[in-house]
């Protein structure tokens, strides 16, 4: 059993609305072969996961799964279960799985929850080991593997502090994604979005961070507001610290001067021997040690949120309990047992360490690791109560002081924290500080939370939540508007119009389309960008205050989307399909479904706009969690009508003009004679264009005003929509430059082209190898149908084929058009155009397929820099040359008679 790939949809998918690990995965020879067909498999499956009892499967009752084993089942579904359960025992809980078989007999495509990547990919390979082991009788020791992924879990995974507040802002609707391998998470999309690092902001000043870090000059500033704190200064060697310690009056505390966690610190130290070793231990830490006067009192933690005390908790140095039997250290040894316990921050407690400090508490107590305590006596192994540490915290945020909140708040004030933990020594935190000797013996920036999240007695307290609501106030989900455009044909176009509007209204759009990204009027990058990397480039840049993403079907099967819900979807069409047969993807359904996920994704406030002329589009509004807004070009169009007669949104073409109705409700939103990119509403397809992207604006609350505005003031040049039914009129000849590339986009155009009244037509063009000999067949019947002269080249996007192979299979469908006279095959877009530009005939038509959006743009440039007779027309003057204009010598106009390429 092999993983032929294994990827990581990262985002809503085919799967599901959440992240799922997909993996294809070859049986090879066990193919054939089900559960009940290998003998002893079940059981030892059972013995080694008893745990997967609980899985429902398709039986739909526990132990449903292991009822599947014993009547059979595969090693992709049993693959599927194991790793789910390898999960959920490593500490994150999933439940989600699928398991389906792909057209090449043997090879599934097994989906798999996740909520880390890194732990997800590990327990999908620990369970192929294990799933083969079982099946081979050859033994694996379950507890072993478990305990190693629960380890790769406390590294990969958020630690309790920064989990809190991805919780509590998942809760709130906020969107997050992690900015790397630790615990730096941006939350929110755009100019809207905030930053985390654990328990700290994009707030927090650098500043106040340092000055929290030198516990010296924390003393003094905290000392200049009246706030209580230790006698102390800093010392150069051991010496020097006992010197200090005599200075004022031990018991003292010995701690770096730059340090957390409480590493390096010792307390209620009275000897020279004490003192001395102490500062031995510190200057391990840290080269700057600082002596303090010790204060008498139980170790507090205030949590200190926008300048309010949000918790408290008191921490208990780590002890343990003698039975009169066991040494110190086996005492410590079965504490740390505790499963609350981990060597980090990812757990309640932490591991209780016998270092040196702690080897010194226990020589104090005339005690060693070794020792065996009577029954009962308890043994302090530190002093300081750190959770770090090995110390357990106990809530008592209802308890504290008034006072003493308001010295705490003016401590993490007067260092200039936005979150801060104030540590505070005192006897009774019920009583003001003053009045017992308490002290704040330290102000520390990025404060873990876990003690306030899980005490070890009290009531957890809601931190992430406040520390939430510091960063987005009531009614702010830190989102900018969204919306997803995918189809077959007019994605870019559409993707570009949306934009176009919406930057209309005066905001910074961000923009991804198979063209490049666009930030604004700047372009941020080159290519195909119509994939899930390059709509996190939008969403993260802190200028975008909307989104508007050309989402390909390429991006969403590699990857899943790039964000959690949209506002607006819109799918343009589905028709005869594109790029079927990869990705095991082989039919329209099937690519229906794949484009149907921004759908899924739909916010419950948001709408799809849908294509009701197309039915595979139109049955997607089922699916839809939010409302749905149909357009078509005829109003009589039955899904439309039954939409609107149900007092549903609707936007069609009547009288030649956009009307946008809602139930009985209407208007008419401008006539398609004031909208250039139709031509007056003679290009159908940039009709449709239009109406999606006028559905999408009206849906996300765009007034009507602005709507005009924008699709008035959006062209169909090479500067707004290049390569997209762009015309020009070249040596007397018509030129259509376009990006169709399958059968229904050129379908389309050829719909355009029989109005014009060109009696001879030329067709430069071509197709990916990527796409079925049936499509590129298929395109060579249509060409063949419409053109006289057709010239198919072939360029670098052979895709796995061989040269001559692409207009081998163009020109079996050529041979069957009755209209094609001339087939020209030539290697090469540009060699192609060249050519085929160089013998134009005045009066011909021709279409000129822009292999390359911005290698066309590009040419096209150079033949007006070689002041070329090239202008850009519109279709009003491409359909008046009904005849060759042999009297012109189109060579010969002046320059200014040309159109600037931008």
């Amino acid at each position: 059993m092999q993983f032929r790939k294994v990827l990581a949809l990262r985002g809503p998918n085919y799967w599901a609305n959440f992240p799922v690990l997909e993996a294809w995965v070859d049986l090879g020879e066990w193919k054939d072969t089900s559960s009940e067909m290998m003998p002893g498999f079940n059981e030892r499956l059972m013995s080694w996961l008893p745990t997967m009892i609980e899985h429902r499967c398709s039986v739909g009752e526990r132990g449903g799964f292991f009822e599947r084993l014993r009547r059979g089942t595969y090693l992709a579904h049993i693959l599927e279960h194991v790793t789910l359960e390898l999960q959920s025992l490593a500490g994150t809980e999933v439940g989600f799985g699928r398991a389906r078989e792909t057209s090449e007999e043997g090879v599934y495509k097994v989906a798999i929850e996740f909520s880390e990547e890194t732990l997800a990919r590990a327990c999908l390979e620990k369970g192929r080991e294990l799933c083969m082991a079982a099946v081979l009788d050859k033994p694996f020791d379950v507890a072993a593997e478990v305990q190693r992924l629960k380890e790769l879990a406390y590294e990969s995974c958020l630690g309790p502090s920064t989990a809190a507040i991805v919780d509590a802002a998942t809760a709130r609707g906020i969107p997050y994604r992690r900015l790397n391998s630790g615990s730096l998470v941006v939350l929110g999309h755009g100019h809207k979005q905030r930053r985390i690092l654990a328990a700290e902001t994009d707030r927090t000043g650098a500043i106040a961070e340092s000055i929290a870090q030198d516990k010296d000059l924390t003393r003094s500033l905290l000392s200049s507001v009246g706030v209580p704190v230790p006698e102390g200064r800093p010392v150069t060697d051991a010496e020097d610290a006992w010197e200090a310690a005599q200075e004022i009056d031990a018991p003292v505390v010995v701690k770096p001067q730059f340090g957390n966690h409480g590493r390096g610190v010792a307390t209620n130290l009275t000897t020279r021997d004490q003192v001395m070793a102490a500062f031995d231990a510190a200057r391990q830490e840290g080269k700057e040690i600082i002596v303090e006067k010790y204060a008498p009192g139980a170790d507090h933690r205030l949590l200190i949120v926008g300048n309010k005390v949000i918790a408290a908790a008191r921490r208990d140095p780590p002890t343990v309990t003698g039975d009169g039997r066991s040494t110190v250290a086996q005492l410590v040894a079965e504490v740390n047992k505790d499963p609350r316990r981990s060597d980090g921050h990812s757990t309640v407690m932490s591991i209780i360490k016998l270092d040196t400090i702690a080897r010194a508490v226990l020589g104090e107590q005339g005690l060693s690791p070794d020792a065996v305590p009577a029954v009962g006596q308890v043994v302090l192994i530190r002093r300081n109560a750190n959770l770090s540490t090995g110390g357990s915290a106990i809530d008592v945020t209802d308890e504290v002081h008034p006072s003493v909140a308001e010295q705490a708040v003016d401590a993490a004030r007067v260092i200039g924290l936005d979150i801060a933990g104030v540590d505070i020594i005192c006897q009774d935190i019920r009583q003001p500080l003053n009045e017992q000797g308490g002290i704040v013996c330290e102000v520390n920036a990025g404060p873990g939370l876990r003690m306030h999240l899980q005490p070890a007695s009290g009531q957890p307290k809601p931190v992430g939540e406040k520390i939430v609501e510091l960063m987005f106030p009531p009614g702010e989900n830190g989102r900018v508007p969204i919306v997803a455009v995918t189809g077959v044909n007019g994605k870019t176009t559409t993707t570009r119009l949306i934009a176009h509007i919406l930057s209309v209204t005066g905001r910074t759009v961000g923009l991804t389309c198979t063209d490049g990204i666009y930030i604004g009027s700047r372009r941020l990058d080159t290519g195909d960008c119509s994939g899930p990397k390059s709509a996190r480039a939008v969403l993260i840049n802190p200028t975008v205050e909307a989104a508007v993403l050309e989402t390909a079907r390429g991006g969403i099967l590699r990857e899943g989307l790039a964000y959690d819900q949209c506002d607006v979807a819109v799918v343009t069409n589905i028709g005869e399909g594109d790029h079927l047969g990869l990705s095991d993807i082989d039919d329209l359904e099937k690519l229906a479904r794949v484009k149907r996920v921004i759908v899924d994704a739909v916010a419950k406030t948001g709408y799809a706009v849908l294509n009701a002329a197309d039915p595979l589009v139109a049955a997607m509004a089922e699916k839809c969690p939010g409302g749905v807004v149909f357009f078509a070009l005829d109003e009589k169009n039955s899904v439309l009508s039954n939409w609107r007669d149900g007092n549903g949104r609707v936007v069609f073409v009547r009288d030649n003009s956009v009307v946008l109705a809602d139930g009985l409700s209407e208007f008419s939103l401008l006539s398609l004679e004031r909208i250039p990119l139709t031509h007056g509403g003679r290009v159908s397809f940039q009709v449709e264009n239009v109406l999606a992207s006028a559905a999408a604006c009206w849906a996300l609350g765009v007034p009507a005003e602005q709507i005009r505005a924008g699709l008035e003031s959006f062209h169909a040049s090479v500067g707004k929509s290049p390569g997209r039914f762009n015309l020009f009129a070249y040596n007397g000849a018509t030129m259509i430059v376009d990006y169709g590339h399958n059968p229904s986009s050129l379908l389309a155009l050829m719909d355009v082209i029989q109005q014009f009244p060109h009696e001879k037509r030329l067709a430069v063009y071509s197709a990916a190898g990527d796409r079925r000999d049936i499509d590129l067949v298929r395109q060579g019947e249509i060409l063949g149908e419409h053109f006289d002269r057709v010239v198919v080249y072939e360029d670098h996007y052979l895709r796995g084929r061989k040269p001559g192979e692409i207009t081998a299979r163009f020109r079996e469908g050529l041979e069957r058009g009755k209209r094609v006279k001339e087939i020209q095959e030539i290697t090469g877009w540009k060699i192609a155009c060249e050519q085929v530009l160089a013998n134009v005939r005045p009066g011909e038509l021709v279409l000129m397929q822009a292999d390359v959006v911005d290698e066309t743009v590009d040419y096209l440039k150079t033949l007006v820099a070689a002041d070329a007779p090239i202008r850009q027309i519109d279709l009003s003057e491409a359909l008046a040359q009904s005849k060759p204009a042999t009297e012109e010598k189109p060579a010969d106009q002046p320059h200014s008679s040309k159109v600037p390429l931008k």
